[in-house]
């Protein structure tokens, strides 16, 4: 029986998606958390902490000097680093420490794919006590401003004014640290769309492609519809494929899970972001392929171990995800409508991640989603219009 580690951070969704898939597939799995065992589990379980990434590295291989390991996956962004350290030591198929850094860290991908020609923003750097006006002239109005190493849109601001920029930088360094550089790059206009995929020996594979329909111009960037497949024309996702794949080679990226997200203006398509992970919190549920319904999770692992098909196609009905806005900040009463929700035509499931009595922070400063609304159907439009008609009924109620 093939053995895989799954590094799983105090925070994540996906530990039941990941442990089901593995047992579909007849793998053992290995758990590493950042939360302590729930109970004794033996060799399963490695108690890490992805702030080290090192160290939790050396952990896990310990474990594979006596059970053989052939293969490891990183469940969210936490884990990115901790899998790549542990691949790196026992030599396992993986990105590299130095390739997996540049998907943590915004201004280092910005200068690879820079380097890599590949097509993105203009951008630059931002330090503290840095002359903003003059780091921004370089970049031009409007601008985004970003944190480096956040993800779900966390501390992502439109500012298209010089004396709006200060107080922005403001705002997101109160969020991620006073000391912190931030990236300031040139708002791109166009539809936002997402690729899902898996690299192998360098290469892309596309999994999926997610129109953006609810594409934000700011000033915040909260997502909330992703529906597959993209209605763009089939000249602009050649592009967008090809941009994607220059993007993996230029960050150096070799094998695993990538959600690359684009904005496209015409046929033209440019870099957003690129992860070296799969799509955020319970997304991929959206997510179907080949004739049997295999989950994204499971081609994950098998991609890990290096065994069976991972570029099965996605089944031939459409379907899309809804994360349920969050209004404003304050404390989650209720989420009701939520049997009317699920009688909507073309809904297939609903999952909420905070529960009554926790605290809900809207964007730009939150970074977790109140839940996941699917639907699935003959067209994108129907998809689309079974989420948007779920997200006109659920109606969140909040205090304070």
């Amino acid at each position: 029986m093939p053995k895989a580690v799954v590094i799983l951070p105090s925070n994540t969704y996906r530990a039941a998606d990941f442990i089901k898939a593995a047992e579909s597939l007849g793998i053992d799995l290995v758990v590493a958390s950042e939360q302590p065992a729930p109970f004794d589990m033996g060799d399963r379980y490695v108690h890490i902490d992805c702030a080290d990434p090192v160290a939790a590295a050396e952990a896990i291989a310990a474990l594979g000097e006596t059970v053989p390991i052939d293969g490891v996956v990183a469940a969210d962004d936490q884990g990115v680093m901790v899998a790549a350290h542990t691949n790196s030591i026992l030599g396992l198929r993986g990105n590299t420490p130095s390739a997996a850094a540049t998907t943590r860290d915004k201004l280092l991908m910005r200068r690879r794919l820079a380097a890599a020609e590949v097509d993105q923003p203009r951008f630059a750097a931002l330090k503290p006590g840095d002359p903003a006006d003059s780091v921004a002239a370089d970049v031009g109005f409007p601008i985004v401003v970003k944190p480096l190493d956040r993800s779900a849109s966390q501390g992502v601001i439109r500012v298209d004014r010089p004396e709006d920029l200060d107080p922005t930088a403001a705002r997101i360094r109160g969020l991620v640290g006073e000391g912190a550089t931030l990236l300031l790059e040139s708002y791109i206009a166009g539809e936002e769309i997402a690729i899902e995929g898996l690299v192998a020996d360098g290469e892309l594979t596309v999994l999926a492609v997610f129109d953006k329909p609810d594409t934000s111009t700011g000033p915040y960037f909260p997502e909330t519809l992703f529906v597959t497949p993209s209605r763009l024309p089939a000249e602009a996702l050649a592009e967008a494929d090809r941009v994607a794949g220059g993007a993996i080679r230029g960050l150096g990226l070799s094998s695993g899970p990538v959600h690359v997200e684009l904005r496209v203006d015409g046929n033209r398509a440019r870099i957003i972001e690129v992860a070296a992970r799969s799509i955020g919190g319970l997304c991929s549920r959206s997510l179907n392929f080949g004739l049997m319904g295999t989950t994204l999770e499971s081609l994950i692992l098998r991609n890990a171990i290096g065994s069976g098909r991972t570029d099965l196609r996605r089944e031939p009905s459409a379907s899309g995800v809804l994360m349920i806005p969050t209004p404003r900040s304050g404390t989650l009463s209720a989420i009701a409508n939520q049997e009317e929700t699920r009688q909507i035509e073309g809904i297939t499931g609903m999952d909420f991640t905070i529960t009554p009595g926790g605290r809900v922070t809207a964007p730009p400063d939150g970074e977790r989603y109140l839940g996941f609304v699917y639907a699935r159907a003959d067209t994108p439009e129907q998809v689309e219009s079974a989420l948007r008609k779920a997200m006109a009924t659920l109606e969140v109620q909040l205090e304070g």
